[in-house]
């Protein structure tokens, strides 16, 4: 799960910092969850899977399918 992370955020050209920014927290916080260091929170995986327009099964590595599901409205 945590290489699937930092390959994303790679495939985006961002550094931990700015993916840090966009989660209203520090790269070394963001860094303990890419090095699996730290669990991620439910609600950072869905700020993640909607950032990387992506499922939370694929974040965690459940499903090899980047396709995310239907949304709710």
């Amino acid at each position: 799960m945590y290489q699937r992370l930092r390959d994303l955020r790679e495939d985006k050209s961002l550094t931990q910092k700015e993916i840090g920014k966009i989660l209203n927290m520090s790269q070394t916080g963001y860094n303990q969850y890419e090095i699996g260091k730290n669990d991620i929170p439910t609600k950072v995986l869905i700020e993640l899977s909607n950032f990387y327009n992506t499922s939370v099964d694929y974040l965690l590595g459940l499903t090899n399918e980047p396709k995310p599901y239907p949304r709710k409205k």
